[in-house]
């Protein structure tokens, strides 16, 4: 089975270019963040034309995100137990559409979209703490029931875990993505035993780059798009890789597929 995760910003926007990628590349399933679009706004008929079912979740022009199979959808879950809500000022707490899972082809996938932090002085950036930490608790809890359960976590993480995951780590220091809080969070994950399987295949690449200041020309990126699987799961890996041409072009999303081929 091959999966692929893929921050898209913006389905409706990018749908011909997320086509084009199923069509080329013999994806099985297909995990979506960013599809910022209700769910009544999702554009399903290119992907059931395509041979594919959908599962999505989106509120409003923010977040969301989806599952697209062609191996089946079943058991469907619109956010993981546990997970944290987000209160604005003078709102009450919502759980964002940052969430969905199901069962396809065997193995329980997650298209997650972690929040970004804002800033390390944001109440947004404690939220993405509680949501990684949360995340951890439940994914601990699911191999304590079932240590064979075939597990897939996978999405925008928005952490780099390793200083060369960014161009320059000395631009960051001290800033969203690489910060101890966030990378210790992130690590709970791997802790409660969720090992990133991409970085074995594809060491040296990139998942992510701004528009602005030629960031994508010069090649001054970021790694923050990643595959965690169960240690059953990550046992039947074959390859992994990262589609850097999808960054190329008109239209382009700001962030490029992460592949993983998993053997039957």
């Amino acid at each position: 089975m091959r999966l692929v995760t893929w921050n898209v910003n913006s389905v409706r926007t990018r749908i011909d270019r997320v086509i084009g990628f199923l069509e080329r590349s013999n994806t099985d399933v297909l995990a979506i963040q960013e599809t910022k679009c209700r769910v009544d706004q999702f554009p399903y008929a290119p992907f059931e034309e395509a041979g594919y079912e959908v599962a999505v979740t989106g509120l409003n022009q923010w977040n969301g995100v989806a599952l697209i199979s062609r191996v089946g959808i079943e058991n469907v879950r619109t956010q993981f137990e546990g997970q944290p809500a987000f209160a604005k000022p003078d709102q009450e707490p919502v759980v964002e559409p940052r969430a969905i899972g199901a069962t396809c082809g065997g193995i329980d996938v997650w298209s997650l979209y972690v929040p970004n932090g804002r800033s390390i002085t944001d109440p947004h950036y404690a939220y993405k703490l509680s949501f990684l930490t949360a995340l951890a608790e439940q994914g601990r809890s699911r191999l304590a029931d079932d240590p064979s359960a075939d597990i897939a976590l996978v999405g925008d993480w928005n952490v780099a875990p390793q200083d060369h995951d960014v161009w320059d780590i000395e631009l960051f220091q001290d800033n969203l993505y690489v910060t101890d809080g966030e990378r210790r969070a992130l690590q709970s994950v791997v802790d409660a035993g969720f090992a990133e399987v991409t970085r074995e295949h594809e060491p040296d690449q990139y998942t992510f780059w701004e528009y602005q200041q030629l960031r994508f020309p010069r090649n001054e990126g970021m790694r923050i798009d990643f595959q965690h699987f169960s240690p059953s799961l990550a046992g039947r890996v074959a390859h992994a890789s990262i589609d850097r041409d999808e960054r190329k072009g008109k239209g382009a999303s700001d962030h490029v597929p992460v592949i993983v081929d998993i053997e039957d």
